[in-house]
């Protein structure tokens, strides 16, 4: 099989859609000021009280990361990501992939399981396919820039 230089764009734009989708999604709860996520479990309006800011702020705060998670992995298939110095970047994406691969499993193993969460099992497929497209996003940046020896490949001619 021949390797190209050239990336895989399809897996960081689906992902990028996603992130932008979860930015959306809080944008609307945050203007409502309500926790969660919609489409996804209800959140008792007890927990809210809870939290060390209100719900309006917590979920602008969690669109904004939506907004910027969509950019950086935006970043890995945009010619301005190839200026990024790679081992910044892979460490970023390393960060990023702890969250998405948490969430993931979350909602993967509530929605099969039952954790009390609340995620059904079509979330729990979801899960699963934002951990395999995030995976694959890193592992396409990491082979068209060279950088493929810092994720378990082999640096080779």
């Amino acid at each position: 099989m021949r390797r190209s230089d050239r990336p895989r764009c399809w897996p960081a734009y689906a992902v990028a859609g996603l992130f932008l989708g979860y930015a959306a999604g809080k944008a609307v709860f945050a203007a409502q000021d309500r926790l969660g996520f919609p489409g996804g479990p209800p959140v008792p309006a007890s927990e809210a009280a809870s939290y060390f800011m209100d719900a309006a702020t917590a979920q602008w705060l969690a669109a904004a990361s939506g907004v910027a998670g969509a950019g950086v992995v935006l970043l890995t298939v945009l010619p301005l990501g190839r200026r990024v110095p790679g081992r910044l970047m892979l460490l970023v994406l390393a960060g990023m992939a702890a969250a998405v691969v948490g969430g993931g499993i979350i909602m993967a193993v509530d929605g099969f399981i039952g954790i009390g969460v609340g995620w059904q099992w079509h979330h729990g497929l979801l899960g699963i396919a934002v951990i395999v497209l995030f995976l694959e996003t890193i592992r396409s940046y990491a082979a068209s820039t060279g950088r493929h020896r810092f994720v378990g490949g082999q640096a080779g001619p």
